[in-house]
């Protein structure tokens, strides 16, 4: 059966219709497609617009009885009488991305700088700073207060902390308990933190309140640029890293943490999601297990380009500077300093969902206003 109006025309097939747009087939919806998705009242609970309709109360082989289409709207009638209309401006309106595109760094990258108080208190300094933050990987929030807990703060713009076993807000400085290499005066190379949970925190703000000595100058790394090029130059060696589970452990005397995953993650369309990489939490691999082999060729190779000097910055972390890094996607890392004169770090954890969604929010408030 086809229906046709000046422009377009729709197919109505056994399981679909079929949406023609100058000898074009524009769209193709599944029947079934497009009972569940019915924005009726009934089909949805009013106050929340979540849904109600349970796709398996009806049957998989299902066909309307009557289609009517004006060219921006189809109605449909269902065999039970149910009627359907499903505005093709819903389906456009799902084309537009939530959040910007990661984007790799240029040569000589050093991350971009905003006010701390316009990205507090102004929407949109709030916005254009989020956005750089998602696109890049990482940005410095400047003349932050330089009071401890001032993390905390970032609440109203990241969302809630994602407390871990170590302290909600941890302090980094050289200290006599030393459980971590990042409590010394040492390098600390490139790496992403809590690789020993089965989940890490996905954004981590380092907040400098004092830094006085010589040295110690912060390193991003864009984890994911170097493992598209990875996986263009050593394919087997990519493979290998997003199947073989690695496992970490970080732990002190009153807590454990403990968890054996590949160091890459991708997603169904094989793009890159997570990026986990500690050296100093890596432990010993059970030497019988398959594919060791092909495993540590691939890690030697990995680290080299982990250490080397492509895809990093390298920059001065000042008292009262906030680096936040999207830290499924970004190691960071710090030279060592000569431990005289002060140098008082704390960081703490977010959720890269959190950040994303607060876009939204952050929108919708702004047109608000503009309305």
């Amino acid at each position: 059966m086809t229906l046709s109006t000046e422009q377009n025309e729709i197919v109505i097939t056994k399981d679909s219709i079929r949406i023609v747009d100058n000898g074009k087939v524009k769209y193709d919806l599944p029947h079934l497609w497009l009972r569940d998705n019915c924005q009726c009242d009934e089909c949805r609970v009013v106050e929340s617009q979540e849904k109600r309709f349970m796709l398996s109360s009806i049957d998989s082989k299902l066909m309307p009885v009557n289609v009517e289409y004006d060219g921006e709207e189809i109605q449909l009638r269902w065999p039970d009488n149910h009627e359907t209309i499903i505005d093709l401006s819903l389906i456009r309106e799902l084309g537009r991305k939530r959040k910007p595109d990661w984007k790799t760094w240029g040569v000589n990258f050093k991350p971009s700088y905003f006010s701390w108080q316009e990205f507090i208190t102004n929407d949109s300094k709030a916005v254009n700073a989020i956005k750089e933050f998602i696109s890049s990987g990482v940005i410095i929030l400047s003349d932050a207060p330089r009071e401890p807990e001032t993390l905390e703060l970032l609440s109203s713009r990241l969302g809630p902390l994602r407390e871990t076993l170590f302290e909600r807000i941890h302090n980094v400085s050289v200290s006599r308990e030393v459980y971590n290499i990042a409590h010394t005066s040492l390098e600390l190379p490139p790496h992403n933190d809590f690789a020993s949970y089965t989940w890490p925190p996905s954004v981590q703000g380092l907040h400098m309140l004092e830094n006085e000595c010589e040295g110690g100058e912060s390193i991003v790394v864009d984890g994911w640029a170097l493992l598209e090029k990875l996986r263009n130059d050593h394919p087997k060696h990519f493979q290998i890293l997003c199947e073989f589970g690695v496992p970490f452990r970080e732990f002190d005397e009153n807590n454990e943490t403990y968890a054996i995953e590949p160091m890459i993650k991708i997603d169904s369309n094989n793009i890159i999601t997570g990026f986990r990489f500690s050296n100093q939490l890596m432990q010993v691999i059970d030497p019988t297990r398959k594919k060791v082999k092909e495993f540590y060729l691939a890690y030697h190779e990995l680290c080299s380009r982990v250490l080397s000097t492509s895809f990093r910055s390298v920059f001065r972390l000042e008292g009262g500077q906030i680096l936040l890094v999207a830290a499924h996607r970004v190691l960071h890392a710090r030279q060592g300093f000569v431990p005289e004169g002060k140098r008082h770090l704390q960081d703490a954890y977010f959720e890269m969902d959190n950040i994303v969604n607060n876009i939204v929010v952050l929108r919708r408030r702004m047109a608000s206003h503009d309305g």
